[in-house]
């Protein structure tokens, strides 16, 4: 039996995982979908993710590299014959890193056994709602990924800005994977341009409109559930009302 790694999203994921699924995990903890990814070296992309996450949350550098990039670093590390199983679901905030993980991933070509687990599609809140016996049922109807540079691909035209050949690529790729384009498409809608600040700071207007409150709380419930799509946290969407206040 080949060695067996399972990457997962989050430590929520990690916490609830099933003891009867065996194999080491890695736990993928970013947020990839804001801040600087322009840098391709290994190193130095995570020296200015460091900078970056202790500026904006609170966090320190040293934290930052021992915490999250040492698990980054266990991918480039696997040589193994093994399988790798990716557990991410369909929002923006998991794909980015769905997409960031794959382009570790093919920097490897022995690392041709991987797979992609998702919850399934009614799951409200995505794995955080399923039970272990669920969980161990999504592991059992794991995808095969075929060509990881296919998704290694999405991750250089997202971090390159290159918005057309994202979009064209999610469009290759949609009779497969049909997640890909929705997610490239909230992506691009979110992008501020002259007067229009974007279509998550739209809806958060309108969401303060419809409720008659800046709350954070009431206005982050609705936001969570209109655009599930982007799987944004508390703090990027405190991000978003603090833009949206300043528009009002």
């Amino acid at each position: 039996m080949p060695a067996e790694y399972h990457i997962l999203n989050g430590d929520a994921l990690k916490h609830q995982f099933p003891t009867t699924i065996t194999g080491d995990l890695i736990i993928a903890r970013e947020c990839l979908i804001e801040g600087p990814t322009q840098e391709t070296d290994f190193d130095r992309f995570f020296t200015k993710r460091a900078a970056f996450i202790a500026k904006t949350y609170a966090e320190t550098e040293e934290n930052y590299l021992k915490k999250i990039k040492f698990e980054f670093q266990k991918i480039l590390d696997i040589k193994e014959d093994c399988e790798i199983n990716l557990w991410f679901e369909q929002d923006l905030f998991c794909q980015v890193n769905f997409w960031f993980v794959s382009s570790l991933i093919a920097q490897n070509p022995h690392l041709n056994k991987v797979f992609l687990v998702m919850p399934d599609e009614l799951s409200q809140f995505g794995f955080g709602g399923l039970s272990k016996t669920e969980l161990i049922e999504a592991y059992k109807h794991r995808k095969s990924l075929n060509n990881i540079q296919d998704f290694a691909a999405l991750w250089q035209y997202y971090q390159n800005n290159d918005l057309e050949e994202l979009k064209l690529a999610a469009k290759n790729l949609q009779k497969e994977f049909p997640f890909l384009l929705p997610a490239v498409e909230a992506h691009i809608a979110r992008i501020p341009h002259k007067n229009d600040p974007g279509r998550p700071v739209k809806v958060i207007l309108e969401i303060m409109n419809e409720l008659k409150t800046e709350e954070f709380i009431p206005v982050f419930k609705e936001f969570s559930t209109r655009e599930s799509i982007y799987g944004f946290g508390d703090l990027q969407v405190k991000t978003l009302v603090e833009k949206a206040r300043k528009l009002r």
